[in-house]
């Protein structure tokens, strides 16, 4: 079962704004939520239906799985002492 992606305004602005070597990997981590929402190392995070994943070390993906549609949407990126404010 293949997820469809979707990128929020938010997050979008944040990946175009990243530098490219980062960029590309938070990229390629938010591409690969489509084939595996849940990969080894995604934590949900407390008091809500939202999960991150780690991408380029020091940055974050946080989205939402939607399993009845099969939608994975993509809330905020964003480098780890910012991402939880």
């Amino acid at each position: 079962m293949t997820y469809r992606v979707e990128v929020s305004r938010r997050a979008a602005k944040t990946v175009t704004g990243l530098d490219k070597p980062i960029r590309r990997k938070v990229l390629a981590a938010i591409e690969a939520l489509a084939d595996n929402p849940r990969p080894p190392g995604c934590k949900k995070l407390a008091g809500s239906n939202t999960w991150r994943i780690r991408a380029a070390h020091t940055y974050r993906v946080i989205y939402e799985i939607h399993d009845h549609v099969l939608l994975v949407t993509v809330i905020d990126v964003g480098h780890r002492r910012e991402i939880y404010r």
